[in-house]
């Protein structure tokens, strides 16, 4: 059992690297987006042997097959970024339990509520590839489809510009990075292309303090909406 927004969530979608049907003692399944990528979380535990099994986006992370105290935690890694991650076993009532999950310290809604305003999440189709632009406002790094990306900083404005390809027939998104930035009279426009694709960011003055700067995507000369995560 869970509680909260921290709750896990159950699906009956198939890994490629296990099988459902052996998680006899699946208790816990979470999502978390990340700047790299949404990563799934599932947590196995056995309330007779102490059993404690953690995966992540399908490879096990954390095995421990007899355990005494059935209550307790279990600290590993999320992501590119090497985030923590932390689930919590409670005990309840009698024989119940809770699950509840941490991202670096903070329950998983305070996480993604405070990742909310630090970040802006793009999500967009083209040439036959889906892609996720993340924008780190606080860090200034950018991710496009799980890789970090270098930028160059001026004394001016933060430069950065990148190119994703896909070779034919290869299946692959590959990306190119090229560094650019420039300013415009109602704020800055960082350019970057996605394959034949002219895009875009545009980051303008909200007039607002606690707005402060929005971020838009720009691409073919058609804005992105923006997601929620």
């Amino acid at each position: 059992m869970a509680s909260g927004d921290d709750s896990p969530i159950f699906e009956d979608d198939e890994s490629p690297l296990y099988s459902l049907e052996k998680m006899t003692d699946l208790v816990a399944v979470w999502e978390v987006a990340l700047s790299d990528g949404i990563h799934k979380i599932e947590f196995e535990h056995g309330t007779t042997s102490g059993k404690r099994v953690v995966y992540v986006d399908g490879k096990e992370e954390i095995r421990k097959e007899w355990m005494f105290k059935l209550v307790g935690k279990e600290t590993f890694c999320v992501g590119a970024a090497k985030t923590k991650a932390t689930i919590n076993i409670d005990a309840i009532s009698g024989f119940a339990y809770e699950y509840t999950l941490e991202i670096n310290g903070k329950s998983l809604k305070k996480y993604m509520e405070n990742r909310s305003k630090t970040t802006n999440t793009w999500v967009l189709h083209l040439d036959g590839e889906d892609l996720r632009v993340v924008l780190e406002k606080d860090t200034m790094d950018v991710w496009c489809n799980g890789k970090k990306m270098e930028t160059a900083v001026s004394r001016h404005c933060v430069r950065y510009r990148w190119n994703v390809t896909a070779p034919p027939d290869s299946g692959d998104v590959v990306i190119n990075q090229v560094l650019s930035g420039e300013f415009v009279e109602d704020g800055t426009e960082t350019h970057f292309s996605v394959g034949s694709h002219s895009c875009y960011i545009k980051a303008v003055s909200s007039g607002k303090r606690k707005e402060g700067i929005i971020h838009t995507l720009i691409v073919d000369n058609k804005e992105i909406p923006e997601i929620l995560e």
